[in-house]
């Protein structure tokens, strides 16, 4: 009976699953953004959201529970130093997960998965809000009242 057993073991031994996401989360603190298959980013982001979550608080006893799982120490300096700083208010939720559509030899179901805080298109801008236009006939009166301005302008150019 598997009674308690809901990871997914990803078709691999325990030894080569740990190497595996041990690798892969080295590979997405470094780049910031990997494309894997969506089984393993699902596992991926299980295992280092925990690792994000410790690196907020940097101390030696973090520091050597994290080494522990990645064995690399430019990971853990990027980690510590770079990373940190970003997710220090965020509560939790640091890895998105999009899906990129189906690979042609086998069709298993990409994806990316990135890190929240290094995507700059998906963070939200109050700066940029643009107003909703409408086509009632309030945005006629609009449409003209811009044409009148440039009209005017174009003979003090000549």
């Amino acid at each position: 009976m598997r009674h308690n057993k809901k990871f997914n073991h990803l078709g691999r031994k325990a030894a080569h699953r740990g190497a595996m996401l041990s690798n892969m989360a080295c590979s997405l603190i470094m780049h910031k953004r990997i494309s894997t298959t969506l089984a393993k980013a699902k596992a991926l982001r299980i295992y280092v959201e925990p690792l994000l979550t410790r690196a907020k608080e940097d101390t030696m006893a973090n520091r050597r529970l994290v080494f522990s799982e990645l064995k690399q120490k430019e990971v853990i300096n990027e980690l510590f130093s770079n990373v940190s700083e970003k997710i220090a208010n965020r509560p939790g939720g640091y890895c998105r997960i999009l899906r990129t559509g189906f690979r042609l030899g086998d069709a298993a179901e990409m994806c990316i998965i990135e890190l929240v805080d290094y995507n700059e298109n998906m963070l939200k801008d109050t700066k940029k809000a643009v107003k909703k236009t409408t086509r009632r006939a309030g945005a006629k009166k609009s449409a003209k009242a811009e044409e009148a301005p440039a009209t005017e302008e174009a003979p003090k150019a000549e």
